[in-house]
């Protein structure tokens, strides 16, 4: 194959379409009409002499050499990329950029607000696009389109760079007339009601099921190892929740401690130790490899390490 009667544009197109499988998608990233699209599908057919994508009932489906040449195409892609950046560092103080970063309701009501505060100081024209974990999926992350996911993961693609910003444990929260609050033993939490708050996973949310244990998470886990279990009453994804919740003296919230120090100091709440062992968190920062070395999320995500010590 000649190189020079390549057309770069089409590898542009290709490592996209691959991405989207779908030629409305691609020609929508790159800002482009779908004829046109659908014009460089054909001329990369012709060039690798492949058909690259098939339809089937699965939608657009690329073929064994199209998932060949998807990692070769995007490495070289990044390479160049790479190579055409300026070389001068980012200036946080003039620029106007929209960083998107996903964050969960935890990292929301503790990192977030320090974040604010360091960008209006350091970078005050930079613009902030919150997202949550229902309106994104990892998918967006690898492609680039949201800048930074920041949660507890489970699990995430091995393509991922990531980071740890901290480490959390739990507490629980409880109204100072409850009336276990002074003998706040294993009994008494058993014998309590209690508030489930937590969505750490990606995408659209779903209906929790109070019977599977193991999808409720770390401290209905370390209480199934007890062979006991919680009576919960109440459930909820937004950690500025409890605090109003565990106003009622028999429902107890178990927290990570930040939320929990952060809530009992506003609403005159208690803050117990939990009467059985929870292991800990980590809250991670993750991105695509596709914005490893760009300037301008390098100093993204050496703001939020730095914020991240002060939380």
């Amino acid at each position: 194959m000649n190189l020079d009667r390549i057309d770069l544009n089409l590898l542009v197109y290709l490592d996209v379409l691959l991405r989207e499988g779908s030629v409305t998608k691609a020609a929508q990233q790159l800002g482009i009409t779908q004829p046109a699209m659908s014009n460089g599908l054909r001329r990369l057919r012709e060039l690798f002499n492949d058909p690259l994508l098939v339809r089937t009932s699965d939608g657009m489906t690329p073929t064994e050499r199209a998932q060949e040449l998807q990692p070769v195409i995007r490495k070289a892609l990044g390479e160049l990329e790479i190579a055409l950046q300026p070389l001068e560092e980012f200036d946080a103080q003039s620029s106007h950029r929209v960083f998107r970063i996903m964050v969960s309701d935890y990292a929301e009501s503790t990192l977030v607000p320090e974040l604010v505060k360091r960008l209006r100081t350091d970078a005050p024209d930079i613009i902030l696009d919150v997202l949550t974990p229902s309106d994104v999926t990892f998918k967006d992350v690898e492609a680039g389109k949201v800048d930074m996911a920041i949660n507890r993961f489970d699990e995430m693609p091995q393509s991922f760079h990531q980071m740890t910003l901290w480490q959390d444990d739990f507490v629980c929260l409880v109204n100072p007339d409850h009336p276990g609050i002074k003998n706040f033993d294993l009994n008494a939490y058993l014998a309590s009601k209690h508030i489930w708050v937590s969505k750490t996973g990606m995408g659209a949310g779903v209906g929790i099921d109070p019977e599977k244990v193991i999808r409720l998470g770390w401290v209905d886990n370390a209480l199934s190892k007890l062979g006991q279990k919680r009576k919960i009453s109440v459930f909820t994804r937004h950690y500025q929740m409890p605090a109003l919740l565990a106003l009622n003296n028999d429902l107890v919230a178990t927290l990570p401690r930040k939320v929990a120090d952060m809530q009992a100091e506003s609403a005159s709440l208690v803050v117990k130790e939990p009467p059985f062992k929870i292991p800990p968190f980590e809250l991670k920062m993750a991105w695509s490899p596709l914005l490893q070395h760009h300037q301008a999320h390098r100093w993204l995500r050496r703001t939020i390490v730095d914020v991240a010590q002060y939380c």
